[in-house]
């Protein structure tokens, strides 16, 4: 993205991860499970990255604070509404990822 300058990049960073979020809130019918097994990364992982920029920086940010911010509800909430028991499959494909490195 040379030519845009900083402050403006990462407005657009800021704005993709916005929509990412949104479409994440959205999509409810995918779960984290399937999100790991795909692309190695989940809800779960957004909120994580989102509260270790906030320590980088010094902000006061929880791990449920976070998550809520991700999820656009409670955790607890999101999980018991959506939330749907793994297969064998899924749990054979996340483990065989997490032996891989994934």
């Amino acid at each position: 993205m040379s030519g845009i300058d900083p402050a403006t990049q990462t407005e657009l960073e800021a704005a993709v991860f916005r929509r990412l979020v949104s479409h994440l809130r959205n999509r409810t019918d995918v779960q984290n499970i399937d999100l790991m097994n795909l692309a190695g990364f989940c809800r779960n992982c957004l909120s994580n990255w989102l509260k270790d920029a906030a320590d980088e920086r010094g902000l006061d940010l929880s791990k449920d604070q976070s998550r809520e911010h991700v999820y656009g509800m409670p955790y607890e909430e999101w999980k018991r509404q959506h939330q749907q028991e793994t297969s064998p499959e899924q749990r054979a494909r996340f483990s065989d990822a997490q032996k891989a490195g994934h």
